[in-house]
C-alpha cells in the first residue's frame, strides 16, 4: 500500500492538469515529486526554498489573484513556524488555501522535536473558519484532498501521516461515520487511530464513531450516538491529547456528560526511537487504549452504583 504522502503528489498533479486555478507552493520538501509537473506548469508550481513564512505568504498572494493554492511541507514548518502568516496573510486577508502537511505528530522521530507537530490542530483551533481533515488511509487522503481543492476559497488543512488503518472508508469531508454500535459510551477515533480503537474496544458494549473531518466537528452525529449509548465520550486523537474536548463539550452542553481525551502527551520524548515506540509511550497502542477506556467506563459504573 502506498502512503498518504505518496498519493499526494500524483493527485495534486492531476488537479493541476485539470483545473487552471490550482497552484502548488513548496519549500524544498516534496519538490522532487513535482519535477515533471513543474515542467508542464512552470507558472503554477513554485518552490520558494527553505523559507516557510514565504511559503504561506506566496500562497496568500496567489489566492489574491484568484488561484487556489496548495501549500505543502512538514506540519511543524507549515503550521507552527509560519503561524503569524497563517493568521494574517490568509485569515486576516480573508483568502483561502489548502495546507497539506506531512510528518504528523512524530512520523520521523529521527528528525527530532523540530520535525514533530502534535499541537498543529490545537493551534489552528485558535483561528476562525478552518476546515481540518485527518485521513486514516491513502484512499481517504485522496478523497479529502479533492474535497479540499474544490472547496471554493475556504481555508483547509489536510493532515497526512505515515500511520494508517488497514482499510479506507467512504468519507465525505463532513460527517462522522458509525463503525460500531453499543450502549455503554461513545469512542470517537480520529484518522489513523481507528484500527487501534476497534481492537481496544472489541467485546466492549461501546459505539465507535470514525472522524476524518474534525473541524467543523459533527456535533449532530455525536448527539445521535449518545442518545442510545449514553453521554460518556472518549476521544482518541493522533495529536495533542484533549484537542477536541471543547468541541465535544459544546455538542453536549445541555446534557450531563463525561469526556476523556486521549492523544499525544505534552511531555517531550527526547529519546526519539521509532514511531511504534512513540505510539506506545503515549498510550495509543490497542492494549493501552483498552486499559484507559476500560478504567473510564468502570469509573462511571462505580459512581452510579455507589460502590
Amino acid at each position: 500500500m502506498d502512503t498518504m504522502r505518496e498519493r499526494f503528489a500524483p493527485v495534486v498533479s492531476q488537479l493541476l492538469d485539470e483545473d487552471p486555478r490550482v497552484a502548488v507552493v513548496l519549500a524544498e520538501i516534496g519538490a522532487a515529486d513535482f519535477q515533471e509537473t513543474m515542467r508542464r506548469h512552470p507558472d503554477r508550481v513554485v518552490n520558494v526554498g527553505i523559507r516557510e513564512q514565504l511559503l504561506v505568504g506566496a500562497g496568500a498572494g496567489l489566492a489574491l489573484t484568484g488561484l487556489r493554492p496548495v501549500l505543502h511541507t512538514f506540519a511543524s514548518f507549515l503550521v507552527e513556524r509560519p503561524f503569524e502568516q497563517v493568521k494574517l496573510d490568509l485569515g486576516h486577508q480573508g483568502v483561502g488555501a489548502v495546507l497539506v502537511s506531512a510528518a504528523a505528530s512524530f512520523d520521523w522521530p529521527a528528525g527530532g522535536f523540530t520535525h514533530m507537530a502534535p499541537g498543529d490542530v490545537a493551534l489552528l483551533d485558535t483561528l476562525d473558519g478552518w476546515t481540518v481533515h485527518v485521513p486514516g488511509h491513502p484512499d481517504e487522503a485522496e478523497t479529502l484532498l479533492r474535497h479540499a481543492v474544490a472547496a471554493g476559497d475556504d481555508r483547509v488543512y489536510v493532515r497526512l501521516s505515515l500511520q494508517a488503518n488497514r482499510a479506507g472508508r467512504a468519507v465525505d469531508g463532513h460527517r462522522l461515520i458509525t463503525v460500531r454500535e453499543g450502549r455503554s459510551g461513545v469512542v470517537v477515533a480520529v484518522g489513523p487511530m481507528l484500527d487501534a480503537v476497534l481492537e481496544a474496544t472489541e467485546g466492549l458494549d461501546m459505539t465507535v464513531l470514525y472522524a476524518t473531518t474534525v473541524r467543523p466537528f459533527d456535533a449532530a452525529a455525536l448527539r445521535r450516538a449518545t442518545a442510545s449509548a449514553g453521554t460518556d465520550v472518549v476521544l482518541v486523537e493522533p495529536y495533542l491529547a484533549g484537542t477536541s474536548t471543547a468541541a465535544v463539550g459544546d455538542a453536549l452542553a445541555d446534557l450531563p456528560h463525561r469526556v476523556l481525551g486521549l492523544g499525544v502527551g505534552r511531555q517531550e520524548l527526547r529519546r526519539y526511537g521509532t514511531v511504534e515506540e512513540h505510539v506506545t509511550t503515549h498510550g495509543l497502542d490497542a492494549g493501552s487504549l483498552r486499559e484507559r477506556i476500560g478504567a473510564f467506563v468502570a469509573a462511571r459504573r462505580t459512581v452510579s452504583t455507589g460502590a
